[in-house]
């Protein structure tokens, strides 16, 4: 069974109005919508910190090399496709 909790917010008169008038062109209901900018926020959040701890005591230098190793690892493609071209 999926417990659900409430959570009272105050938040800014206009934050609430462009948070309504969001969920109504999304077609969805405010808590829909709540949910889902909640959700997305705190995925964004997690993410900022992985890559974060993942370049942490890591110098710029050190980052670029790793970055053109895996980069020399693609392979260089000489055609681009048609379906591929701007």
């Amino acid at each position: 069974m999926n417990k659900k909790n409430v959570l009272t917010i105050r938040i800014p008169e206009d934050l609430k109005e462009r948070i309504e008038k969001t969920a109504a062109t999304q077609g969805v209901s405010l808590n829909q919508f709540a949910l889902y900018a909640f959700t997305r926020g705190i995925s964004d959040i997690d993410t900022a910190n992985f890559f974060k701890k993942r370049i942490q005591g890591k110098s710029k230098d050190s980052i670029e090399d790793g970055f053109k190793k895996v980069m020399g690892k693609v392979g260089k493609k000489d055609k681009v496709p048609t379906w591929d071209k701007l």
